[in-house]
């Protein structure tokens, strides 16, 4: 078997068993190169009741069980530390520290080590030590306040904002920061990654709209939100959605055309006060064809159109495929790794645990 490719080819990446963002982080460093051993502390079952075959985030990781309650366990766990160059862990704030795995122990036994860890609400703070999951961590941010439709609810946007974004993202940038400081000759260090710190520095953006007086708190009333007639999304003649980004005026004026509309239409979207009626205007031409007779007709006018594919669908658009934008492994299709480097990037096999650790030079026990 070969050996994995990438820019973090060769770099030892020790995960500790858990859910949502820390696994995500270490699907991403694996499939940039990274060996990833993740240490459960019980019989692996994976997150969720499903076949581990479909466990997209933790396949091909090489696993180990330890009791880390057991001294012994513990220490087993120092040892492989000691050769590791990263350590992931997604627990609530003091539990490594009472295992004694915390940063203080581990960079004692390896000082070039990068502690990354990641938690909902992060150290520090009077909810520090409170439960919480991905909509409540950005529901302290203003992101979920600012999703949804016009007179709704805030809608939550899967957990892809707080978990993968906020979260797993910001901790695996972070741990790829610190390692290119440590073989710089930096000493190692511990990346602290929150939730609610990611999910609030995603709105950056949107909150610098806001005070310069261009953003509004209501929802589905922002350019980028819904509320624009030329930047959403309408029902088709046959149940589906067509997604419309037609933001700029050299696109909405395309958009306006290939819906045999009045070209003033375009013009008169710069006036908010016009959006409601518009957006009437535009679902009725947009009700009177499929979605796809739509793309067909829009195809090559750089109007910014796109269908809306569910996830049965979007596998198979014939972009999904020209980019290969998913692959299929073990009879699963699942996403591709991202994103892409021109040397070529190659995941390295899972091992049995006693031979990983043997290449690592860890002692058998």
């Amino acid at each position: 078997m070969g050996e994995g490719r990438g820019p973090l080819a060769g770099v030892r990446v020790v995960e500790f068993g858990g859910i949502g963002p820390c696994p995500f982080c270490g699907m991403l460093l694996r499939q940039m190169g990274a060996e990833v051993l993740r240490i459960d502390r019980g019989a692996y079952s994976g997150a969720l009741p499903i076949p581990a075959r479909f466990d997209f985030l933790n396949s091909g990781k090489t696993r180990l069980q330890l009791d880390l309650k057991d001294e012994a366990a513990r220490s087993r766990a120092l040892d492989i530390i000691g050769a590791a160059d990263v350590v992931i862990e997604g627990f609530r704030p003091a539990v490594m520290e009472r295992l004694g795995l915390g940063p203080e122990e581990c960079l004692a036994r390896n000082p070039r080590l990068v502690y990354g860890r990641v938690t909902g609400w992060g150290r520090e703070g009077p909810l520090a030590d409170e439960a919480g999951h991905d909509i409540t961590y950005i529901a302290l941010t203003g992101a979920l306040a600012s999703i949804g439709p016009a007179g709704g609810a805030p809608v939550p946007p899967l957990n892809l904002v707080g978990d993968f974004a906020g979260g797993a993202l910001y901790l695996a940038f972070g741990i790829a920061a610190a390692l290119a400081s440590v073989r710089g000759g930096g000493r190692g260090q511990v990346v602290d990654a929150a939730m609610v710190d990611g999910a609030a520095h995603l709105m950056t953006f949107i909150y610098g709209l806001r005070q310069a007086g261009i953003w509004s708190l209501e929802r589905g009333a922002n350019p980028a939100d819904g509320g624009s007639p030329f930047y959403g999304v309408y029902a088709t003649a046959d149940g589906r959605w067509l997604a419309v980004a037609a933001a700029e005026m050299t696109f909405r004026r395309a958009f306006v055309t290939g819906l045999g509309l009045a070209p003033e239409i375009a013009d008169e979207g710069e006036d908010r006060a016009n959006w409601p009626r518009l957006r009437v205007v535009i679902a009725q031409a947009v009700a009177r064809r499929g979605r796809d007779e739509w793309c067909e007709l829009f195809a090559g006018r750089d109007a910014c159109v796109a269908p809306v594919l569910d996830l049965d669908e979007a596998p198979g658009h014939p972009h999904a495929a020209a980019r290969g934008l998913f692959v299929e492994e073990d009879g699963c299709i699942r996403p591709a790794a991202a994103p892409r480097f021109s040397d070529g990037t190659t995941a390295p096999p899972a091992r049995d645990a006693a031979q990983l650790l043997a290449r690592w030079g860890v002692v058998s026990q």
